[in-house]
């Protein structure tokens, strides 16, 4: 058995969720409409802003479906600490919609930044699955997102991070970035 799930955040890089679901199966793209994508979930590891959904009428947020074996379950819900998992219906590009299993941030702060090479992760993701094909300005306002430069180049996220963009072929993952 399977289940389905939809990522949004760096969990969208195929290579970096194979990271925690070795039988992760992309199967398609997906809107979720009334969430917007922000940075407000403190990092467990590092105080940093990791991606979250929040409640937002008018918006709209993009995301990737997952096909993920049920035995994998309990390593993603792993990876995902500091989240709430819940079922939601998203909408499939091919515009049937299904129900999906998806992570909330718990505690939401409005100051904090995601790294780099965080951010980095999630426009490979939405380059990756082409999501600028469901709405052409999307890869654009993810470059638009404040970062924060990681001085700390020797923090595991980072290598774990640098190792994942190369083998998903991107080796200057600073070229993903406006500044």
């Amino acid at each position: 058995m399977a289940f389905l799930y939809f990522g949004y955040g760096s969990n969208m890089l195929t290579e970096r969720l194979h990271e925690r679901c070795k039988g992760a199966k992309p199967v398609g793209r997906a809107m979720l409409d009334g969430y917007a994508l922000e940075f407000s979930k403190r990092s467990l590891l590092d105080d940093s802003g990791k991606a979250t959904l929040r409640e937002a009428p008018s918006e709209r947020s993009f995301g990737v479906l997952f096909e993920i074996p049920e035995n994998e379950q309990k390593a993603l819900n792993k990876a995902e600490g500091g989240y709430d998992r819940k079922p939601i219906y998203v909408r499939r590009d091919d515009g049937q919609t299904v129900c999906a299993e998806c992570y909330f941030g718990k505690r939401s702060d409005s100051k904090l930044k995601p790294y780099d090479w965080y951010l980095a992760l999630i426009i490979a993701g939405a380059d990756q699955h082409r999501l600028d094909e469901l709405d052409d300005e999307y890869i654009e306002r993810l470059r638009n997102f404040d970062y924060c430069d990681d001085q700390e180049l020797e923090r595991d996220g980072r290598k774990e991070a640098v190792k994942v963009l190369k083998r998903a072929g991107i080796e200057d993952y600073k070229k993903l970035l406006r500044r």
